[in-house]
């Protein structure tokens, strides 16, 4: 997950520069020590958005699941809400890294990716390895605070992790495969609230993935025609001229399921107001999920960067109905 182009004044990979779609003046580039950086822009902490679209999820379950049984809202769902946070920002960096260190010949040849701090010789495979056990590592110990149900739901993400960099090896949906990761949060954080799994979370973790399609196919039209080259796959390359209709789709599939989330979740509690807000939160990301496709243009890669980047505040918006919900 990725943001904006590398200011000039960054210079050459090799001497230090930020990488080619890190936001200009972001605090990595400005403020971080030098030895630092390489390490921070492998973990994508200069582009925050893909942990955002981690982190989401988790509050989306968290949140959903104290809605489902108030008992067990309190301290706790304050501490998973953090930890999540916490959690999101180590194990979105841990997925990058890998991610970089398996596609380290594939990120050479592409415009985008060439400066990042593997191929570009900023950081050895060798070190890469080792920074992303210790971020595992810390992720862990978060984790090691909630339930057994949780935990064990964590450990088996990592098999997800694991597979995901090579998916458009091997397939033409690799995004399928990033929405089961990504989303994996979910699931996760219900079940840390709640103690176990449930069929509301298994609808949300759906939905996710949904969203998941419709987000990172604007992302991947960034790099359509680098990916034609080197002979990578993905939905922007399957959907080509059709990708507006497909998105649509994603859009519908995604505000129905969230919707069945909400009902399977609330409807036990016969309050018509919590409901009423619940429903909001699901259709309110589908209006704005809408005003993307109105302002998309797939032929241009700064309008794919803008609305893939946007979809932070769709999440956020789920997220704040959930909230207010909670507490009405």
């Amino acid at each position: 997950m990725t943001d904006d182009d590398q200011r000039p004044e960054d210079g050459p990979a090799e001497a230090g520069g930020g990488v080619a779609d890190a936001p200009p003046g972001n605090w990595v580039d400005t403020l971080a020590p030098a030895a630092a950086r390489p390490y921070l822009r492998l973990s994508r902490i200069d582009r925050p958005i893909g942990t955002w679209l981690l982190l989401l999820p988790c509050w989306w379950g968290a949140l959903l699941g104290a809605l489902a049984a108030p008992e067990r809202a309190g301290w706790m769902t304050a501490w998973i809400l953090t930890g999540c946070a916490i959690g999101a920002v180590l194990m979105r960096g841990a997925g990058c890294t890998w991610n970089d260190v398996t596609d380290r010949e594939i990120d050479g040849h592409v415009e985008r990716t060439r400066a990042r701090p593997i191929p570009s010789g900023q950081v050895s495979v060798r070190a890469a390895l080792i920074w992303l056990g210790a971020q595992c590592f810390v992720a862990l110990l978060i984790l090691l605070t909630f339930n057994i149900n949780a935990i064990l739901l964590g450990v088996a993400s990592l098999a997800l992790v694991a597979i995901y960099p090579f998916a458009k090896r091997f397939t033409w949906w690799p995004q399928i495969f990033l929405g089961l990761a990504i989303n994996w949060g979910a699931l996760l954080a219900w079940t840390a609230q709640t103690g176990s799994l449930g069929l509301p979370a298994v609808f949300l973790y759906m939905a996710g993935i949904a969203w998941t399609l419709f987000y990172d196919t604007i992302y991947a039209h960034q790099d359509k025609e680098d990916d034609a080259l080197i002979g990578v796959k993905s939905t922007a390359l399957l959907f080509g001229d059709s990708t507006m209709q497909w998105l649509r789709g994603f859009l519908v599939v995604t505000v129905l399921l969230m919707s069945l989330s909400v009902i399977y979740a609330l409807a036990p509690l016969a309050d018509p107001l919590k409901m009423s807000l619940g429903l909001a939160a699901a259709w309110a990301m589908g209006w704005h999920m809408n005003w993307q496709l109105g302002k998309l243009d797939i032929d241009n890669a700064e309008s794919c960067l803008t609305m893939f980047r946007s979809n932070r505040d769709a999440g956020l918006i789920v997220a704040l109905f959930l909230a207010v919900t909670l507490f009405v």
